[in-house]
């Protein structure tokens, strides 16, 4: 997989796939993206109370699991976190995004994030635990449900397979009952999909660039 860092339009950087041209975050602006996605209309629907679990499909560059930390610590509760990620960064890579820019207090937790031990609870703060596997969405092996799962894996147009039915009912065994699937894709078939397997689905506005995006309250 050959990737290369690239800025995005609101100062931060991302990652392209240069085999597909697949950006890691919008070219729009990365840190917007995540927060808007993943920690407004995401994290910020079921922190209700004092602690709350997180299943991410696909860590990336690790942007939001620093913005779910970011998001603990302001809230003064413990998170849970556990990303999947077959393809895990280079420290030639992580180490040359620039998020502590835009997040200059949580510098070292975001080191902390990427030399954090494979398949093993990492206490990375005192608000925040991560665990991270390098498998893929639809095989692995938690014994756990969770209050929200961040999809955010490559397009549909890039990876087909992990926006289909038999992923999408894999993703609803891992959320608790009235647990939220959230995901930047606002894909018709997707979300019919969703819909079918007994997901509550809305759309909300999309971050900059992105019309939608699409939340799914898992109604079992």
């Amino acid at each position: 997989m050959r990737r290369e860092v690239i800025l995005t339009a609101d100062g931060s950087s991302s990652l392209i796939w240069q085999d597909c041209d697949e950006t890691y975050h919008s070219r729009h602006g990365a840190v917007r993206e995540s927060r808007h996605v993943f920690i407004d209309n995401g994290l910020n629907l079921v922190a209700g109370g004092p602690e709350a679990s997180v299943l991410e499909v696909g860590f990336g560059t690790g942007l939001n699991a620093l913005l779910s930390l970011e998001f603990a610590i302001g809230g003064n509760m413990q998170i849970r976190y556990c990303s999947l990620e077959p393809y895990p960064l280079s420290m030639q890579e992580w180490s040359a995004l620039n998020y502590q820019e835009f997040l200059p207090a949580l510098k070292e937790e975001f080191m902390a994030l990427h030399e954090a031990n494979w398949a093993e609870n990492v206490r990375v703060h005192p608000n925040f635990t991560l665990l991270k596997l390098k498998e893929s969405a639809g095989t692995n092996s938690i014994n756990e449900t969770f209050d929200v799962l961040f999809f955010d894996a490559f397009a549909p147009r890039v990876q087909p397979e992990l926006w289909q039915k038999p992923i999408l009912e894999w993703c609803r065994q891992q959320l608790k009952p009235g647990g939220l699937l959230v995901t930047y894709c606002a894909q018709g078939q997707f979300r019919r999909e969703l819909k079918a397997l007994g997901f509550d689905v809305k759309s909300l506005p999309g971050p900059p660039g992105k019309r939608e995006m699409t939340i799914g309250w898992n109604r079992e």
